[in-house]
């Protein structure tokens, strides 16, 4: 595996970064990349042992993937198996706004308590509609 000069190493830890602009290059069927959820994972090796065949992949391959894993429904034991393929992080810089967003929103649980209160409401809304509903209909 080359490492580029885009690639970066942190001081304080053995994280290496990418730019997007590195990933994008790793797109061969011999050079595979994958970014999922802001990781880095060179899947080469894995391309020929994958359940959806090597072309599932290779569609992906040098971009983020992260909705069409995700949309599939990888069991745990899949997401298990990306530790072994993981080679670093997504530059800050390149990672998408709402990934941000998410992280910043939900280091206070504020994002879930609100998500938690506006279906509690949308419920209260929808049974008195519904008890308003049944009530004119028995009266007519």
């Amino acid at each position: 595996m080359d490492v580029t000069h885009t690639a970066e190493e942190t001081a304080d830890s053995d994280v290496t970064y990418y730019t997007l602009e590195e990933v994008k290059t790793h797109n061969t069927i011999t050079d595979a990349w994958l970014i999922i959820h802001d990781k880095v994972y060179n899947v080469t090796s894995f391309l020929q042992e994958h359940p959806g065949g090597v072309e599932i992949v290779m569609m992906e391959a040098g971009a983020d993937a992260t909705e069409s894993f995700e949309s599939v429904g990888h069991s745990p034991d899949a997401r298990g198996m990306l530790i072994q393929f993981y080679i670093g992080e997504l530059q800050m810089d390149d990672q998408k706004d709402s990934a941000k967003e998410k992280l910043i929103s939900t280091s206070d649980g504020s994002s879930s308590w609100i998500t938690w209160l506006m279906h509690a409401i949308v419920a209260v809304v929808v049974g008195i509609m519904h008890r308003c509903y049944t009530k004119e209909r028995k009266s007519s």
